[in-house]
């Protein structure tokens, strides 16, 4: 049989074939039904629906939590974002520092405020930006004058960086950090899937650039009923330009310094928030559970000489917003699995630099080949807290069988 058309065989020792969803919210839903069901109905009977108490309560609690002093309550994790560049007034002839090898909203939202993204390429085990490509770019392509940072290729003015914390661990900060103070740059970290992650030492994402990014989209570790977001910072007059953009850029009522959008959290979706906020830890044990239960079933099962599991650095707290493993032959390996009933992802199929929408910019699949490697060896495997270890070993023996028969 060639590889193009096995079938799923199941090994006698488990006989049944598992259904294995990459995430399935329901289990935690149900746990929370009654909690989360009084949460609403309270916002319902107030018909308090936009800024209310429930917002100023979760807006306090997740700053408290990222070791910040502010928190913004926003649309979106994509908002947030832009929200953020917006504060710095970055638009046309501006340049952001970031990577390719993330979600579309981190490059959208740079060249959605008319700046240019500049794609940095990543460290190929934990898929964050590399800090060293940042120096060499910033200390060698880059000029300063007239008062800034330039590109000398381009001439655009170079005025923030914005790492991303990949699938749940955090960037490299400290160089990341120095670097930024070194040329007077704002640092916005897109923490989207990353709350509770924590750099060295004990240090959580976030709160350790000039403004943290966050998204509570329903897959995320702590997800709400739809779409929401926040920005954190500790920068007293970063937050008070945050609030005013998120209502129009009104400040009074009705009266524009500046133009902003509508960015604002629902109360509905705070008061979701603030009960699931109460079980984040629990369900990051959890998932850094099944994280390492894969490790140690994989090694078990001989798989790390054909596939590679995630890095976890030491010093950090990885979450695990996703389990992302590489594999030679990705995709068939994903189609085998989804014949065995395995749900699987594929985070990301295109880096940035080589989306269509970006091909003005002139990069080449070359200029970030780590990046362009991960996009094709990369697979996230189902690791959300309720899965069952019977599951996560099925996945496991999935893997192992199709590998072993390679």
């Amino acid at each position: 049989m060639s590889s193009t058309s096995r079938e799923c065989v199941i090994s006698p020792s488990r006989p049944d074939k598992l259904s294995v969803p990459l995430l399935d919210l329901k289990p935690q839903y149900q746990a929370l039904k009654a909690e989360l069901d009084e949460a609403m109905l309270k916002v319902a009977a107030s018909q308090r629906f936009i800024l209310g108490p429930a917002v100023r309560e979760l807006e306090e609690k997740l700053a408290a939590y990222c070791g910040a002093k502010h928190g913004i309550g926003l649309s979106s994790g994509t908002d947030a974002l832009l929200i953020a560049l917006m504060a710095y007034d970055i638009g046309v002839g501006d340049e952001v520092v970031t990577s390719p090898y993330t979600f579309f909203a981190t490059g959208g939202t740079i060249a959605r405020v008319g700046a240019r993204p500049v794609f940095l390429d990543i460290d190929p085990v934990t898929y964050n930006l590399r800090a060293d490509l940042v120096q060499r770019f910033l200390e060698e392509d880059c000029e300063r004058r007239a008062g800034g940072l330039y590109n000398r290729e381009t001439g655009g003015r170079v005025l923030a960086l914005m790492p991303v914390h990949l699938y749940g661990q955090s960037a490299d900060m400290d160089p990341l950090m120095a670097l930024a103070r070194r040329h007077g740059l704002p640092v916005i970290e897109d923490a989207a899937q990353a709350i509770g992650a924590e750099y060295p030492v004990s240090r959580r994402v976030g709160g350790i650039g000039d403004i943290g990014c966050l998204s509570f989209f329903p897959t995320k570790n702590l997800g709400a009923f739809g779409d929401a977001g926040m920005c954190v910072t500790n920068d007293d007059a970063l937050a008070a330009k945050l609030r005013i953009l998120r209502v129009h850029g009104g400040e009074p009522k009705y009266y524009h310094a500046v133009v902003g959008g509508n960015f604002r959290i629902d109360e509905l979706q705070a008061a979701v928030l603030l009960v699931k906020y109460r079980y984040l830890e629990q369900w990051h044990a959890g998932r850094r559970r099944n994280a390492a239960y894969y490790d140690a079933a994989f090694r078990e099962a001989g798989m790390t000489v054909r596939l590679s599991t995630p890095t976890a650095q030491p010093g950090y707290r990885h979450v695990y917003n996703q389990y992302v493993i590489r594999v030679p032959d990705r995709d068939r390996v994903r189609a085998y699995l989804a014949e065995c009933g395995v749900g699987t992802e594929v985070y990301y199929p295109v880096p940035l630099h080589m989306q269509q929408c970006f091909a003005y910019l002139g990069y080449r699949p070359e200029d970030c080949p780590e990046s362009a490697r991960a996009a094709r060896e990369t697979l996230a495997l189902p690791v959300y807290p309720e899965l069952s270890e019977a599951q996560l070993q099925y996945v496991v023996d999935r893997i192992s069988e199709y590998l072993g028969r390679g």
